[in-house]
């Protein structure tokens, strides 16, 4: 089983893909998610999220957004991201 995973920020989309598990920061603190998690609306604060892609990880550092988990689908959208330098695919 695997989460599918969109990353979004306001003036493009940042990455999409499958993956194992997501971490991010919320102001609720540190989530981690896994195939088979409740669904969930958190605003996020500014930090990392973590994506352990198939393949590599993504890490992005954010400065907010909203994060959403519904159905195994993980949907991020952020003001912005900096991803970490060859972890994009």
């Amino acid at each position: 089983m695997a989460l599918t995973v969109e990353l979004v920020a306001a003036d493009r989309k940042i990455w999409d893909g499958t993956a194992a598990r997501v971490s991010a920061r919320t102001v609720d603190g540190e989530i981690g998610i896994l195939p088979g998690h409740a669904p969930l609306l958190g605003v996020m604060v500014e930090g990392e999220v973590r994506i352990a892609g198939e393949g590599s990880d993504v890490v992005a550092t954010v400065d907010g957004g909203f994060l959403s988990v519904d159905h195994d689908r993980v949907t991020i959208v952020v003001e912005s991201a900096e991803v970490g330098s060859g972890q994009a695919r």
